[in-house]
């Protein structure tokens, strides 16, 4: 029975994604059809239901809703472009150096945003009508947005470590969020050496759009921006409150901020929590269902044969680190990085704790794995919104994209093949030995 019932899991859950049903009603109806198989009609609506709510019943996931809010604050109120003034100073002498300004601009915007989508069209919206002016190429200008938007997603804070925390059996968020640093700084570093070769081969200059006049001044208003970081990673590292508990006070400092720079006002509230709710009542769904998943794929045994079949195959560290990225990469090609973490992260976890890997380094690889499908087709979300931004089609973009996933990959390479890269900065704060 068991064994029928995991085929019918993965025959169902498949067939709705490709008839285009969305990826939480493809869970839910999967889940359900299968606890039909386990447990008699009425057991099988009660357990998924209450497997539902305990699924998202968790302090910790409060975090998830508020650094959205955050998110969307910063967004409306005024950052981005403060932030794109402040990496002016860093790249304004380079060969197109507009381009990497988009980029540093992602980083700091994206970092504090904890959104690629919000990051690529925040920075596209600023940079690239002035890239169209100094005359870069409008699908160059799309695919240097699109590249360095999903630094967001690595650089903390994010919810997405806090999601995988949750999923994980509760690794530490705050090691997660130091974790995140120096790989998402690499994925910058590798967006940026891409972009400054093809300036080069283009013959983009340095422009007068990245010249700042007052350094100081630029500096001395991107201060508090950039200090809404310094408050949750260092409160929470500090031990002064939680990541549930930062994430409120992002919110209250993320409003205080946007009043004082007079560019967010309270009529524009209403509208700036509504989206906040849908987007949170989209993903806790989302994870409500996953939990339903987990409970059907731990009964029918999936995880562990998944987890036998690899181990089965080879007992190399590195050959199967290598062959859970490529499934991955292939997994976050079709589908979000919020599902697929909640999916396969039972899934993979155990086959990577069994050589002894710590899960923050395997949270790691798992998140940038699959931020590399955020940009690339047919499910890449920053794909979408960094195309319409730039004003390019999604073909157009692809192969100016080419080098920069090129790049991206390498990185994944070094994070998955040195540890050191995810735990150094957690064993320096004392949160890991």
């Amino acid at each position: 029975m068991a064994l029928l019932a995991g085929i019918s899991l993965i025959v169902v859950f498949l067939g709705l994604l490709l008839l285009g049903v969305p990826i939480a009603i493809s869970v839910a109806g999967a889940s359900i059809v299968t606890m039909f198989l386990i447990a008699p009609f009425d057991v099988a609506i009660f357990t998924s239901a209450q497997k539902m709510v305990t699924g998202i019943d968790s302090f910790t996931l409060l975090a998830v809703p508020f650094f959205l809010l955050t998110g969307i604050i910063m967004n409306q109120g005024g950052i981005a472009l403060r932030l794109v003034n402040v990496a002016k100073l860093f790249t304004g002498k380079l060969p197109g150096s507009l381009a990497h300004t988009n980029i540093v601009g992602n980083m700091l915007f994206g970092s504090i945003a904890g959104s690629s989508v919000a990051s690529a069209a925040a920075i596209g919206k600023v940079m690239n009508p002035l890239q169209e002016k100094e005359g870069y190429d409008r699908k160059f200008s799309a695919a240097v947005n699109i590249a360095s938007a999903p630094t967001g997603l690595i650089i903390p804070p994010t919810g997405l470590f806090i999601i995988y925390s949750l999923v994980s059996g509760g690794t530490s968020v705050a090691a997660l969020f130091l974790a995140g640093y120096l790989p998402g700084i690499l994925w910058g570093l590798a967006t940026l050496v891409v972009a400054f070769f093809i300036a080069k081969k283009k013959g983009y200059t340095t422009s007068s759009a990245t010249k700042v006049e007052s350094p100081l001044k630029v500096i001395w208003e991107a201060i508090p921006s950039l200090f809404l970081v310094i408050i949750i990673i260092g409160g929470i590292i500090g031990g002064l409150f939680t990541a549930t508990e930062a994430s409120a006070v992002a919110i209250v400092y993320a409003l205080l901020l946007s009043f004082a720079y007079k560019s967010l006002t309270l009529r524009q509230l209403p509208g700036i929590f509504k989206e906040a709710v849908e987007l949170t009542v989209v993903i806790m769904f989302l994870i409500g269902t996953s939990a339903m998943l987990s409970l059907v794929m731990s009964f029918t045994g999936i995880p562990s044969a998944i987890s036998s079949a690899i181990l089965a195959l080879t007992d190399n560290p590195i050959l199967i680190l290598l062959l859970i990225n490529v499934i991955l990469l292939i997994i976050g090609i079709v589908m979000d990085v919020t599902p697929a973490i909640l999916i396969f992260t039972p899934i993979f976890l155990p086959v990577v704790m069994e050589f002894g890997m710590d899960p923050v380094h395997f949270g790691v690889i798992l998140i940038v794995n699959l931020c590399i499908g955020n940009i690339t087709p047919p499910g890449g979300s920053a794909l979408f919104v960094g195309s319409t931004i730039g004003k390019v089609k999604i073909e157009e973009v692809i192969r100016p994209l080419l080098p920069f996933y090129g790049a991206v990959i390498v990185v994944l390479l070094l994070v998955t093949m040195f540890p050191f890269l995810s735990t150094w900065l957690p064993t320096l704060a004392g949160l890991m030995e």
